[in-house]
């Protein structure tokens, strides 16, 4: 039982519309929850099997009533204030599934469903808990305007509006659901390394770019943001990359550096993209496997 999950449009400002719902936006790892004959699979977006890295979420799920599933959801970590961070794991903090929408119940397909009927199904399914390793996804009782203004006071990354009334659209970035972003953030192919200057160790910079087309679009270097262990962990990964050339179309003029397969992929925090298409103040948040680094292009930066 596999399905690609539906995904979000960006939106461009906050906005209230009649008969849409909204939620929490979390900053984590999709997740889809598969359950069949009371063994339980957890998937990324792009097919990998995750169930082995999250043994509490596997455990909570097939304890679940009912019989086989379909649940998608986010994977997140959260800080103290209850806040979704990407960046925390890297500390190795405890992830929680956040269960967002249920395709499946009982073995019967919902996807042609609404997603008000699909939300009581989830609930019917997704006991209601503010702690544990399964939690359902926050539904904000308010207009779209107010919850948007409620993910500011609590730092949220931001929210997903929702229609109501649409179906769920497998593999399709769907205009039922839009995102509303507060912080920046976007996912960018690392194309090679500055060397590492005064006490750091292993690199200086990552130098980051996008899919244009064949070639790699240079949109600058991030330094800031790493932890001792995340430059170690980085630095072994580059190394089984370095090549000669640059994949850079432009290639940045950098002496001291080391270019490297265009296979890894960054995520990025940042405060804007400037007129000439570099990052302004990125900071590093982690790498990325549940995204192929073909799928991080120009055209869809801000996707």
């Amino acid at each position: 039982m596999k399905l690609e999950p539906m995904l979000a449009t960006l939106a461009d400002a906050p906005f209230h519309r009649p008969g849409w719902v909204y939620e929490e936006k979390y900053d984590g790892i999709r997740g889809l929850a598969v359950r069949m004959g009371g063994q339980v699979q957890l998937w990324s977006r792009n097919m990998i099997d995750r169930s082995a890295h999250y043994p509490a979420i596997v455990e909570a799920l097939k304890k679940l009533p009912g019989g086989d599933f379909l649940l998608d959801g986010e994977v997140v970590v959260f800080d103290a204030k209850g806040v979704s961070r990407f960046q925390l794991w890297q500390h190795g903090d405890v992830p929680v599934f956040m269960v967002f929408d249920c395709v499946v119940k009982d073995g019967e397909s919902l996807m042609a469903w609404p997603w008000a009927e699909r939300r009581k199904a989830l609930e019917a399914v997704v006991p209601e808990a503010d702690d544990g390793p399964l939690r359902r996804s926050r539904v904000l009782e308010l207009d779209g305007l107010k919850a948007y203004a409620f993910a500011v006071k609590h730092g949220w990354e931001g929210i997903i509006a929702k229609d109501a009334g649409s179906t769920y659209e497998s593999g399709k970035r769907s205009r039922s659901w839009l995102k509303v972003k507060i912080r920046k953030e976007s996912e960018l192919v690392i194309g090679g390394f500055t060397a590492p200057k005064g006490s750091r160790e292993d690199f200086g910079a990552l130098l980051v770019g996008l899919f244009d087309g064949e070639a790699l679009r240079y949109c600058g270097k991030v330094g800031t943001g790493f932890t001792a262990k995340t430059l170690r962990e980085v630095s072994a990964q580059l190394k089984k990359l370095v090549v000669a050339q640059a994949p850079f179309g432009e290639v940045p003029a950098f002496r001291d550096a080391t270019w490297v397969k265009p296979k890894l992929v960054a995520q990025l925090a940042f405060h804007e993209w400037t007129g000439d298409g570099k990052l302004r103040h990125p900071v590093f948040l982690g790498l990325r496997d549940d995204k192929a680094a073909e799928d991080c292009t120009w055209a869809t930066r801000e996707k």
